[in-house]
Formats: C-alpha cells, structure tokens, sequence
C-alpha cells in the first residue's frame, strides 16, 4: 500500500508534475493549464473558418450578375448555379451531423475546409478555357480616328454585332461561333459551388456542438454569438472584394481598357468574377490548418480545478492534453439509433415549428442576398460594384452588430428560454412592419424608346407588342436583337443609335457622340438635328430615393439580426443535449434543401417574367437579360420577400405559445429544472470522479428538461 503523503511532500510532486500509477509506471495527467487553453484556440479557429466560409460565399453571391453576362444566361440558370451549394451541403450534411460527437470533429472540419479551397479554384477553371469577353456593340471605328460612322445605315446595322475595334466583322463572326461549347463552361462554376457546399457542411454543425459540449453552460450562448459575430467579418469583406473586382475589366491586363466603349453601370459590363475567387481559395486552405492539431475532446470548462489529478508523465508538458481514447464507431450501431434519435427530434413540436421557420427564413434571406444586388441596379440606377460596396460597409457590419449585441443580451440578463422566444418574437415583427415600407420607395421605369415609351411624335410602323419601328428608323434597317443604348436629349433610351435614327457621329470609345438622330425631339431643335450619347438615360428620381431605402435596410438588417441569437439559442434549449449536434444539421439540412436550394431557382424564374429585352449571343441565341420592367421587377421581388416574412411571423407567435406553455414557471418543466440543480449539487464529486468521455454532459449543464 501507498504511504501517505505530507502537505510538503504532494507539493513537491505537483511542482514536478509526477504522479504514479498502482504499478509505478508514469503517464499524463488528464488536465489543461488554463493558459494553454485549447477551447480558446478551437474558438479563434472556428471564428476563422466561419469567416472564410462568408469569405468566399458572399464573394460568390455578389458576383451572380457577372457570371450571368459573361456566360449570357437568364437570373433562373443563376439560382440553378447558386443552388448547387445547397445540393452539396444535402449529400453530407445529416451523415456529418449526426456522427458528430463519434468523430473527430476538428480533422473532419479541416477536411471541409480542403474542399472548400478546392471548389473556389475549380470554379476559376472556365477564365482560363474561354476566350476574351466580346460585348453586343454595333459601332465600329479605327483606333486613333475620329472618322464619322452612321448609324442609321444598312451596311452598318445588318449582322452580327461587332466587338473589339480592331477585330474585323468576318473574324469575329467565326471566331464567335467557333466559341458557342464555351457557353456550358458555367458547368465548372457549378461544380465548383457544389463542392463548396459539402466542405461547408461539417463547420457549423460539429463546431458549434464541440463549443457546446466543453464550454460552461452560461457561456455557451456568448461563445456560440461571438464565433457568429466574427464569421459576419467574411461576408463583409467578401462583399468588398467583389465590389473592387467588380469594377475591373474581365479580361484585365489583356485588353487595352481605353477601347472599351461601357462603364460598370451598362447592363453589358462584366467585372473580373475569377480574380477574387483565387483569393477565397487560399483563405479556405489557411483555414483548414490550425484544426489538424487539435484534439478529439477537450475537458469541461472550468471544471480542470475540480478534476482529480493522476497521471502526469516525467518528460511531459503540463499544458499538454492527454485526450482520452477515440471510441470505435461501428456503423450498424449508428444506423441502428438514427431512426430513433430522429422519431425523438420530430415528436418535440418546439423544434418541428422552429424547423419551419428556418425554411422560410433561409427562403427570404436567400432570395435577398442573391439577387438584392441587380435589385438595386435596376431599381435605383446604381452600378454592381457600388450596391456591393454598400452591402458591405453598411448592412453587414449593422447585420454583425446586431447579432453580437443579442449574444451579449442573453449572458448579461441570463434570459430563459420562454424570454428568448418573446424578444425573438417582438423583433421580428417590428422588423416586418418596417419591411413594408420598402414599397414606399418607387422608382419610374426606364423610358426605352419601342419598349416603355412611344417615339414621340411618330407614327408607329410596327403592330407588335413592343414597338421598335417607327416612321423616323425605317429606312435605317435595325437589327432589333441588338442592344448598345444611347440617350438621347430628349431623356429617353434607344436600344442602339441605328433606332434613334443618328446619321453621324464623333470620337471614340466612351466618348463617342451621335449626331443628327432623326427620332430624337431635341429641346427647341426640334426633330433630326438632336444629338445622343452612349449608354442608358439617367434616372434622376431613383438616385434621391436610394439612400432612404438603404437607411431603411439598415434598420431592418439590424432589428433581424438581434433577434437572430436568441431564435438560434431556442433550438438547443429544447432538445436533449445528446442531441444537440444533431438537431443542428436538420435545422441546417431543412434550411439548405427546403430553403437556399430553391429560393434563387424561383427567385431568378420570376425575375425573368419581368424582363423587356434579353441580350442576344454571337451565334444566336437569348443572352442575359439587359432591360427589366423595374415596376414589375420591384413589385414580384418585395411581395415575395413579404409574403415569407408573413409566413415567419405567424411561426414565431405559434413557437412563443408553446414554449411559454412547456416552460411555465411553476409547472413540471420549472420543477424538473430546480430538481435537477439540487441534485447536481449533490453528485458534483463524484461526477468529477467519473472520466469525461467526449460529447457526453454532466448533470448540472442540462437546466431545462427534454421530450
């Protein structure tokens, strides 16, 4: 028998970190300095990751216009594409939940962050396989001259678009429909978001159970907020990066910039979509390495002092964990209890309205994010590149603070759940209301001469539902499946300078002028001696009313996002803490497939509806849309938007009634809770005796009570 040991005699071993086993041998003690903390470290690294994954998927949804062109597809061939990210998160998500606690949730996590990386840079792949970008351009003139080209003339109008100035008609006609397999390229982008998806799917789910299952249960919620807060920094400055690499030239370095006759508000302009993509990639890399070297599990926070001390190795670092044994996972076992564990999730009524409420939230903040960018475009005549720059300085900051300040308001009033459901509840309808106002903020459609407005004073040859001949371009021959825009004095739009009727022009490039354009009303010229100038007519009223609806987003985003910690937080404490990581990956999975697959589908679909002029290919063929009707655009995009959020508050009254109901506080969920402290209280020492397996909670961290 072991002797016993003096005061001074067990400091003496402490100092030297040794202990010995029954048979002598030496081996580590299973316990974390706390300045070596590793929650922390897995804490700074999942922030990381959630902020590469926002990275690189804001990056992406800011860029679907510039796929759109440079591949000329419709906005619903777009969702398909964004869509794809939904499809991969599907194929893994419930597996990858559901084993959760069984794996090693670091390494899987790192695994994701690989295929992250991986999907980024193949979606650059079709950069590097197509040709230069040639935009729809009627206009052709020398480089250097400022020789006068007409317009309004059939050896000028007939055929195929031209592109670059020194590019002639007959080599850019073969060489465009040698080009036409390029048009599936977008296949790659697909790809590419696919996989992006299914290395996404492993962080929130096993990083948020793995901060669950080691950290202090007052803590959960703060850590959980904060990990959240931090990862919004990604959609921030991904946003910022797609601003930036929208208002580069596609084909930058390559192409003099000079020549190009658009600016970034033309509905023809294509940013350099690849450019940060390469650097998303390497985020997602960096990413994936800090979790290779961290552990299985991890001890319970701020129960190291209370744990008993055994097993300190000689040569050992004291801050140096000592995991216990990875238990063997067998299949059959886990399929075997799949079925129950998810009869159990479905049979808690709390968590199956909280799982419709996700679909419908993830379906109005998908359809917001993907296509709010052409939303402000044509509703408020702003460039992409300036919409993204303003999601990114202004709404997502606003978005971070919000759900950082719910976090904080959750530790620092302690709010039960029945509190949660409430200020979730309250939130959400004042943010509802103010949704409402977006209506308010109209905007006159763009006066497109054949398509939204008459050629004044003209008599109209055409019986067509869009009239694009009048009496003043009917001997000019105008192709009407071209668009290169021209304002005109008189304020309105013509969809090439051959249908204003312009007979000269000067310059060249952007600065190009047409001259004598029989179809424009000049102010006391009277017609045919009024002049035009590349690109759309600006809309003077849309620019005044824009930063009353960013203002008002603002406060929306803001309203949302403080209630969003709390609504989070109502999942975990009500379902059973076994559990937790799983009900995650359902919320997740129900959201991704019921919510974020769909939405930029139907989204982009009705979006189509609302557009006047499509673009048109080299080779024939519709192209991306250039012209919407922005009455119609505003009213499909905000009525469905409303029309979810309708749907969100009626869920979020349904979930506050029954939480209140089952957490009242004098009934048998109240009791069970009280009955539970006392006798955690009373078995803390020997709970403390017990080995922490992974995964596993103690009494005293389940304070509410489960079905």
């Amino acid at each position: 028998m072991d002797r016993p040991m003096t005061a001074g005699q067990l400091k003496e071993k402490s100092e030297k970190s040794l202990f010995q086993d029954s048979d002598g041998s030496a081996v580590p003690a299973k316990t974390v300095c706390h300045n070596c903390s590793k929650l922390k470290i897995f804490l700074g690294a999942l922030a990381f990751s959630f902020f590469a994954k926002g990275f690189s998927g804001s990056y992406m949804k800011s860029m679907s216009s510039q796929i759109e062109r440079r591949f000329e597809i419709s906005s619903s061939i777009v969702g398909i594409i964004d869509g794809s990210f939904e499809i991969g998160n599907l194929m893994v998500m419930v597996l990858v939940s559901y084993l959760g606690p069984r794996v090693h949730r670091p390494k899987i996590i790192a695994v994701g962050c690989l295929i992250m990386s991986v999907g980024a840079f193949l979606s650059v792949m079709p950069q590097f396989l197509m040709g230069r970008y040639n935009y729809e351009r009627i206009t052709v003139s020398a480089d250097n001259s400022s020789t006068s080209v007409s317009a309004c003339s059939p050896a000028e109008s007939e055929g195929p678009p031209v592109t670059d100035a020194t590019e002639s008609l007959s080599t850019m006609t073969n060489a465009g429909c040698e080009k036409t397999t390029n048009s599936y390229l977008w296949l790659f982008v697909l790809v590419g978001n696919l996989l992006r998806g299914i290395g996404e799917a492993p962080i929130m789910p096993l990083g948020v159970s793995y901060i669950d299952d080691f950290s202090k249960e007052e803590n959960s919620a703060f850590y959980i907020g904060l990990v959240r807060s931090s990862g919004m920094f990604g959609p921030t400055l991904g946003f910022l990066l797609g601003s930036f690499c929208a208002s580069l030239w596609v084909d930058i370095g390559i192409v003099d910039i000079d020549a190009i006759s658009i600016n970034p508000k033309d509905t023809r302009w294509v940013g350099a979509w690849w450019l940060g993509l390469l650097i998303c990639g390497a985020v997602n890399f960096i990413a994936s390495l800090p979790f290779w070297f961290l552990p299985y599990s991890l001890p319970k926070e701020g129960k190291n002092e209370n744990l008993k001390i055994s097993h300190f190795s000689v040569q050992g670092d004291p801050c140096k964990t000592d995991p216990p044994a990875q238990p063997q996972l067998k299949f059959s076992e886990a399929v075997k209890d799949f079925l129950p564990a998810l009869r159990k999730l479905f049979g808690n009524p709390i968590f199956v309205v909280f799982i419709f409420l996700t679909i419908l939230q993830y379906n109005s903040l998908v359809g917001i994010i993907t296509y709010e960018t052409k939303f402000m475009e044509q509703q408020f005549n702003v460039s992409v590149a300036k919409a993204i720059f303003l999601i990114g300085v202004v709404l997502l900051p606003v978005t971070i603070l919000g759900m950082f300040l719910g976090g904080f308001l959750i530790k620092k009033f302690k709010l039960h759940i029945t509190e949660m459901a409430k200020f979730a509840c309250i939130t959400f309808i004042v943010a509802y209301l103010l949704n409402l106002l977006y209506f308010t903020c109209s905007c006159e459609v763009l006066q497109v001469a054949g398509l939204t407005a008459p050629y004044s004073g003209m008599k109209h040859l055409s019986s067509s539902k869009h009239i694009y001949i009048a009496s003043c371009n009917a001997e000019c021959s105008c192709n009407v499946d071209q668009w290169d825009p021209v304002c005109g004095e008189n304020g309105i739009t013509y969809m090439t300078a051959c249908f204003a009727g312009c007979k000269s022009s000067s310059g060249t490039g952007r600065n190009m002028v047409f001259h004598n354009c029989s179809c424009v009303e000049g102010h006391g010229l009277g017609l045919g001696n009024s002049s035009a100038v590349l690109g759309q007519c600006q809309r003077e009223s849309c620019t005044k009313a824009f930063p009353y609806f960013l203002a008002l987003q603002t406060a929306c985003a803001f309203i949302l996002a403080l209630g969003g910690t709390p609504t989070y937080m109502i999942m975990f404490r009500s379902v059973s803490p076994d559990l937790k990581s799983f009900a995650v990956g359902i919320e997740t999975l129900g959201g991704r497939v019921l919510g974020g697959l769909p939405a930029p589908i139907y989204f982009g679909a009705l979006i189509d509806e609302t557009c006047l002029k499509w673009g048109t290919k080299s080779c024939g063929g519709s192209g991306s849309c250039r012209v919407y009707d922005t009455k119609e655009f505003r009213n499909v995009y905000l009525g469905l938007i409303a029309g979810l959020r309708a749907g969100c508050c009626l869920l979020y009254i349904v979930l506050s009634v029954l939480i209140m109901k089952r957490f009242k506080p004098d009934g048998k969920e109240m009791t069970d809770i009280k009955n539970a402290e006392r006798s955690t209280s009373k078995e803390v020492d020997t709970a403390n005796k017990r080995e922490i397996l992974p995964g596993s909670r103690t009494s005293e961290e389940s304070e509410e009570t489960y079905m």
